[in-house]
């Protein structure tokens, strides 16, 4: 049917749980399709339809997801992996023209949430509390002689996802052989507060912030929240609506904070579905019903909070068996 709202879900992985709940809230409105480059994503099977696809960094790739949308009727299409969100950004407008709505922030949005040094740039000169940052190893050896700032300290890429490649240091020692490895890397101040992260929603119509769920992180695994509990604090809310208004984003971000000292330090945007988002979808916050009303030309209310605390995540692994994938 034309009028049908079908979603089409990009890199799906093992993200079997965000294909799961678009499917229970879409219902009889439209189909949730799926894809992803390895036959054994086990999120594709959880759709009602899927595709193999290419590589994204292999020639022609949106092309391809472009024929796919075009074929299928898609609505809707939005990305589980940080590589593609800036393809699907540069490329929102060649989506638009064929009737596609990417749900993704700006290109330059995107961008700025994964060059870690222009988003601290970015909290710095918009006066939020922030993780100190240094691409000049030379003017971190400075204030270190100042004390400004002490090892250990984090060594990390500036542009990467997932907690891949960030080394713990203590020693000028290692920061000089891990700058002599590498290129393009950052040192990061160790922060040794609580740790805790926010589910957004910016409404795709009124572009105003309209859901927030935060939880503290209690225990991490590869980059992602593997146990958390909800917590609610007006000041955080406020904190989070006003600087998600400021960077322009749009859509679902996912932003990680620490707590030190009773202030909150923004540190990481991901502009994108958080690994830990069932936490805030099973504590009440509909993320995947506020994208199909936007896809229905519905502006979404408020709901900014409007979640149970203490309300605790744990995840675990579960098996997909499934036959006559090859």
């Amino acid at each position: 049917m034309g009028n049908d709202l079908n979603i089409l879900i990009l890199s799906c992985g093992t993200r079997n749980k965000i294909v799961q709940y678009f499917r229970k809230e879409l219902g009889q409105l439209g189909k949730v399709l799926a894809t992803d480059c390895s036959e054994l994503a086990p999120a594709l099977y959880e759709a009602d339809q899927y595709f193999i696809v290419p590589r994204m960094d292999e020639e022609g790739y949106i092309e391809h997801i472009l024929s796919i949308c075009k074929d299928n009727n898609i609505k809707l299409i939005f990305s589980l992996i940080d590589p593609e969100l800036s393809l699907l950004a540069e490329r929102k407008q060649d989506f638009i023209k064929i009737g596609t709505t990417p749900i993704i922030s700006d290109f330059n949005v995107v961008e700025m949430c994964f060059d870690k040094y222009r988003m601290y740039q970015f909290l710095i000169e918009h006066g939020y509390k922030t993780v100190r940052s240094y691409i000049n190893k030379n003017e971190f050896y400075e204030d270190v002689q100042k004390g400004l700032i002490d090892y250990p300290v984090f060594v990390k890429p500036v542009r990467g996802s997932a907690s891949i490649n960030i080394s713990k240091v203590t020693s000028q020692q290692e920061i000089e052989q891990l700058f002599s490895m590498y290129d393009n890397l950052m040192i990061q101040q160790f922060m040794s507060g609580s740790e805790f992260g926010a589910d957004v929603y910016i409404d795709m119509l009124s572009k105003e912030p309209v859901a927030i769920f935060t939880k503290e992180k209690l225990k991490m695994r590869a980059g992602e929240t593997d146990k958390s509990v909800s917590i609610k604090d007006a000041a955080l809310f406020e904190l989070v609506s006003r600087f998600s208004k400021e960077l322009g984003a749009i859509g679902i971000i996912d932003i990680d904070l620490f707590k030190v000292d009773g202030d909150y330090y923004i540190s990481e945007v991901n502009p994108r579905f958080g690994g830990g988002y069932p936490h805030a979808y099973e504590s009440g916050v509909n993320v995947p019903q506020m994208i199909i009303n936007n896809g229905l030309g519905k502006e979404n209310d408020n709901v900014i909070g409007q979640y149970n605390k203490d309300i605790y995540m744990m995840k675990y692994s579960e098996v997909k068996i499934w036959g006559n994938i090859k």
